[in-house]
């Protein structure tokens, strides 16, 4: 018996045809993992390095020409002086009622926009039916103006227009109001938070880019990538002048919601006014209590004397 058990034990192994000499392939596990991480990887930094490519594009939208649009009223193009060379104009309006009195609103407006923007054209004609002389500065990389637009240049240039006022028309603080829509509000923000003025407006201002740009990208580390966060709500609390928000409450672009974490994080005296009209249109679909609440402000705070004298009308 145990010899039939060791004859049957050293026959050689079957290697007929119907047998596979060679071991059929089976994908192992470990190896399909790390190259399915390897993808999405890949994948993953790709898109993060698309993100960081295209933040120029994508936060500036900077105007390549000047648009086509002009004001009705008296206005003058001037380049303003400054200590780096760079070329840079804007346009100087007086107030519809032109007194030598009259303070100055500083206008800066938002991105995907220039200063011959129709709704920029619109806001001034209704600053200057307040009695506000208006001052709007282009940004370099905006309007044809050589240089690509960043955080710090648009600080830079925000700055060489109130400095121009200061220096050329030699306006005093007590007459200068600082107005920011939009982005623009960000940089009103960041250049009140630096010098003196009498007041600031903020319109659609946003708390924070950065916040915003987590909120629409949050599978990204966007504080890691984004350059130019734009981040007011670290700044606004070094604006001593009194601050007057205005924010649509169906504003897709810049939700209410920013605007209220940024009038929270504001000094008083300070308020807030809540509009309609989205992002954009709020100044013309919500006119009355758009500047209704801008003129009060103005005259509560002694910058518009003969609007408090008129109690408050335009």
């Amino acid at each position: 018996m145990r010899q039939e058990i060791t004859a049957l034990w050293r026959q050689p192994k079957y290697t007929g045809p119907e047998r596979r000499k060679a071991e059929r392939w089976r994908p192992r596990p470990f190896r399909v993992l790390l190259s399915c991480l390897a993808f999405v990887t890949l994948v993953y930094a790709s898109a993060a390095l698309w993100l960081i490519s295209q933040e120029t594009r994508l936060v500036f939208q900077a105007g390549a020409t000047l648009a086509a649009g002009r004001p009705a009223f008296a206005y003058e193009q001037i380049d303003l002086p400054r200590p780096d060379g760079a070329r840079q104009f804007a346009w100087a309006m007086p107030a519809a009622s032109a007194r030598d009195e009259a303070p100055w609103a500083l206008y800066l407006h938002g991105n995907a926009a220039t200063i011959a923007s129709q709704v920029n054209i619109s806001h001034y004609d209704q600053l200057r039916g307040l009695g506000l002389n208006v001052l709007a500065p282009e940004y370099r990389g905006f309007a044809g103006l050589a240089g690509v637009p960043t955080e710090a240049s648009l600080s830079v240039d925000a700055r060489a227009a109130y400095d121009y006022l200061r220096t050329v028309r030699r306006v005093p603080p007590r007459r200068i109001v600082i107005y920011g829509w939009s982005l623009g509000g960000a940089v009103a923000v960041a250049l009140a938070s630096e010098v003196e003025q009498a007041a600031v407006i903020l319109e659609g201002a946003p708390a924070s880019l950065l916040a915003i740009g987590q909120q629409r990208y949050p599978l990204f580390p966007i504080s890691w990538i984004m350059r130019n966060p734009f981040e007011a709500i670290r700044r606004v609390h070094r604006v001593r002048a009194p601050i007057l928000f205005l924010h649509s409450t169906d504003d897709a672009v810049i939700p209410v919601a920013e605007g209220r974490r940024l009038f929270d994080a504001a000094r008083a005296p300070k308020a807030f006014v809540e509009v309609r009209g989205g992002h954009v249109h709020a100044s013309e679909v919500d006119a009355e209590n758009f500047y209704g609440a801008i003129e009060p402000f103005l005259a509560r705070h002694g910058v518009l004397q003969h609007a408090a004298a008129n109690g408050g009308s335009r």
